[in-house]
Order: C-alpha cells, then structure tokens, then sequence
C-alpha cells in the first residue's frame, strides 16, 4: 500500500473552509473527490493544517494511501484536469509509511496581508484586508516579541473555544511594509482556531495607539479572549508552508 503525500494551493474564497461539513462546499471534499475520481477508489484523506472558511492556502500539505500504481507526475496532470482553478496541485510524491500530513509536521507558516492605504483595491479584496488609516508598525512590531517561545494562547483562540493543551510555541513572528501592504508572518509548531486573526486583531490596536507593547504582553499573559482584540476577516490570511 502506497502512501502519498500532494503539496497543493488553494483560493479559499469559494469554500467553507478545509474540512467536510455537511451541507456546505469544502477543499477537503472536493480535493478527495477528484482524487476517488482518478484512482477509483474510496480514500482517506488527511490534512496538514484545517483552514477556515475563505483562507487560502499556499502550501497545504495531504496524505493518503492508495495501491493504484500511478505515477506522481501523472497524478499530479490528472488531478488538476478534474479540479476546479481555484484548487492547483502542485507536486506529488510517494512517501514514508509513516508519514502523516498532520501529526508529522514539525512547525507552519502563516502570512496576514493588510492593504494600509486610504482607498481599497479591486485585485485585492480577496487576498487583503484593508485598513483605510494609519498604523504605527514600530508598536506593533514592538508587540510581536511577546509572542516567542512557548505560551498559554487562549487570549487569542475562538470564543467558547475549549483545548485540552492550549500552548503553543511560536518560532517567529515579524512584520514587514512593502509600500502600502504590511505582511505579518508567524511560524509555530501548532494554531489554536483564530490564533492568527486575533492575534492580528490585537497588534493592530497597538498600531491604533489602543494598547501598548507591554499592555499587549499583558493581554497574552492573561489567557482571557475578552481582553483580546477582534479577530479580523479571514481573506488576508495565507497558509504559506507546512515544515516537516
């Protein structure tokens, strides 16, 4: 029995997010759909990372097994013939048996896109927020260092959200501007839900002036949503790659 692994990118705006719900269109669905098509068999497939709802994807990461004896390549062409264009595999490949998309992930990368300009893009509603005033990045990028290492982030989780283990720990975490987009950028060995988005929330009233750096520390420290900022729209938030 093989077991392969696809890399593939996807435009989450048409989807309700990665994994199977009833009643709604999902990557997982439709990506193991074109797959069963192909191989003509029943499989299961697993997932390195479950976006949301309207967030894409760059480098999402899917295993499943298979004794069909199809080339890679072939798959790969076989796969994007039957998908729809918002979903592109980009690679194929056999791999270890005991490789898992999800449980062997050592850390992922996420980016957060914000359109900082006083008019909104029509090439960019999808893939930024926009943020028509201005933001004081030095406090925000004075924030971010609170959030290395190892942590309790259940400032920064979804409401009513309950985890067994909520601690994480963050490997990186900056911000950049590159004219009038600022890119946030975030590595860890695991998300809670929304981590991103609130997090980003939460920088974002430091760059209003709302809360300083150490105040930001503080609302991390704390583990209380409420103290939180909001967890902004999804559609500005790219999986970008998934470290194994």
């Amino acid at each position: 029995m093989r077991n392969v692994s696809l890399v593939l990118a996807y435009e989450g705006t048409n989807y309700h997010g990665w994994q199977c719900q009833p009643g709604v269109v999902t990557v997982q669905e439709t990506l193991q759909g074109a797959v069963q098509k192909i191989l003509d068999h029943e499989i299961k497939l697993y997932a390195g990372a479950r976006t949301d709802g309207g967030v894409h994807a760059m480098g999402q990461v899917v295993n499943f097994r298979t004794e069909k004896t199809i080339g890679p390549d072939n798959l790969v062409k076989g796969l994007n013939s039957v998908l729809p264009q918002d979903i592109r595999v980009l690679s194929a490949a056999d791999v270890d048996d005991t490789f898992h998309a999800r449980y062997s992930a050592r850390s992922k990368i996420y980016v957060y896109c914000i359109l900082n300009r006083p008019s909104n893009s029509p090439f960019l509603t999808r893939y930024a927020l926009h943020w028509p005033h201005k933001l004081d990045l030095g406090a925000m990028k004075a924030s971010t260092g609170a959030l290395l290492g190892r942590h309790d982030f259940s400032a920064f989780k979804k409401k009513d959200e309950h985890y067994r283990n909520p601690v994480r720990e963050v490997l990186r975490a900056r911000l950049a501007r590159r004219r009038n987009m600022i890119y946030f950028v975030i590595e860890a060995n695991g998300f809670l839900r929304y981590m991103v988005r609130t997090i980003v929330g939460t920088l974002m009233l430091a760059g209003q002036g709302k809360i300083t750096p150490d105040e930001f520390a503080s609302i991390l420290e704390s583990r209380e949503r409420e103290r939180a900022g909001p967890t902004i729209p999804p559609q500005g938030l790219f999986l970008k790659e998934i470290k194994y």
